[in-house]
């Protein structure tokens, strides 16, 4: 029997790696690879070991991120050209390079993605491939049940193993060194409330509301509040969260995709929820907030964005995150989504992004999960599957550090 997790760990084995026996045959020349990376490195540096045992220097011209990288095999490199963060992870659960903290490199290759260009993003039949795996998982109403299913429901256990009490699975706020998890996402869920200016009485629209907690903080300021996932498992916790802290009757958690939604409400919120609907689907996701949104009232957004400059790029070629971890996922662009917004009568205003904060937020999620690994609080799992997910905490930390990536709270105001 399968472990619990695996048809992620299968998934993401569905798209190209670069490992075919012409690679491996020729493998040895990707070697020149490297002159070019170490060309194109504008900022910080890489410490690589070669497969002989030789050490070369890559970069180091001006601050910035630096990293130790010993390479084992230069098939390796072979994936990294040919299939890019894809290539590159599967290099790295086969054991043909590790670093001691990848974290740095990540942030590396995300300080110099304009000067790096597609260096690091698959090419040729593996990009074709790779967009029409990734295509067939498009969010329809079908795809998006499922694809939510595959990340979502690994099962609440799994959660609530390394996530905080409040269980909440987006971007923390702190407000110092030191400050807990738990403290940094209660703020992080006030300060977006606080966006909405709610009324004792008024009601309230969750697009994505995870396990809960901010529909019920949102019930304790005395609203009504309507939260819609895709996510058995998070339907069954929130409900009984919401009976623990006695907000039963405030707190309706529906089974329901956003574009089945057509009532009205004082106010829309959305946490890191857009980030599963894929651009496709954007122009009907802010239909939804307009049409569910009485004039006047507002919406509270937090989401994830992808340097603009290179959004096209990014959205052609599927990347490591959509193929083993978000299925159908796709991070936003900024200045296209805010003109989606603006079209059908919803003002961008405030905008506060706070990109350092998801890299703590990641860092500690890691260190909460190898925790739990230890204590062996999360039985059924594989141990590819523990090594994928640290990964995946790891590649985004460094997203974040290094600049590429910004996550963001934005409120809209309906005329």
């Amino acid at each position: 029997m399968a472990g619990r997790g695996e048809h992620l760990v299968r998934g993401g084995l569905l798209f190209a790696n670069g490992n075919s026996l012409v690679s491996r045959l020729f493998a040895r020349g990707f070697a020149r690879l490297l002159d070019e990376i170490d060309e194109r490195l504008k900022v910080g540096g890489i410490v690589a070991t070669q497969p002989d045992g030789t050490v070369r220097r890559l970069g180091f011209r001006a601050p910035g991120p630096e990293c130790v990288v010993y390479l084992h095999s230069w098939n390796a490199l072979v994936r990294l050209a040919t299939s890019g963060s894809i290539g590159w992870y599967r290099a790295w659960a086969k054991g043909e390079w590790n670093s001691p903290d990848p974290v740095p490199l990540f942030a590396l290759f995300m300080a110099n993605r304009h000067s790096l260009g597609g260096l690091a993003r698959s090419k040729g039949l593996a990009r074709a491939f790779n967009l029409a795996r990734h295509h067939l998982r498009r969010n329809d109403l079908t795809g998006a049940r499922d694809n939510i299913a595959a990340h979502y429901d690994l099962g609440n256990d799994f959660y609530a193993a390394w996530l905080d009490d409040t269980m909440t699975y987006s971007s923390a706020r702190f407000s110092r060194a030191g400050e807990s998890l738990e403290a940094a996402q209660e703020r992080k869920v006030a300060t977006l409330l606080d966006r909405l200016d709610l009324k004792p009485g008024q009601r309230l629209l969750e697009i994505g509301c995870g396990w809960g907690s901010l529909a019920i903080a949102a019930a304790r300021r005395g609203v009504s509040v309507v939260g819609l996932t895709l996510s058995l498992e998070q339907k069954k916790w929130a409900d009984k969260a919401s009976l623990k802290a006695g907000l039963f009757d405030r707190v309706e958690i529906r089974l329901a995709d956003y574009r089945e939604i057509d009532e009205q409400f004082d106010a829309v919120a959305s946490v890191e929820m857009v980030e599963a609907v894929g651009m496709r689907w954007w122009p009907a996701w802010f239909d939804a907030i307009a049409r569910n949104l009485k004039p006047g009232g507002r919406a509270a957004l937090q989401f994830i964005s992808f340097d603009h400059a290179l959004f096209d790029s990014y959205s052609r070629n599927p990347d490591f995150i959509q193929a083993y971890i978000f299925p159908g996922g796709m991070l936003v662009d900024e200045p296209r989504f805010a003109l989606l917004a603006a079209e059908r009568g919803l003002s961008w205003q405030d905008r506060e992004g706070f990109a350092e904060d998801y890299a703590e937020t990641l860092k500690q999620w890691r260190q909460r999960y190898d925790a739990a690994v230890a204590r062996g609080d999360l039985a059924g799992f594989s141990d590819r599957f523990h090594q994928l997910w640290r990964y995946y905490l790891m590649y985004c930390e460094g997203g974040f550090r290094g600049g590429g990536i910004d996550v963001a709270q934005v409120t809209l105001v309906k005329g």
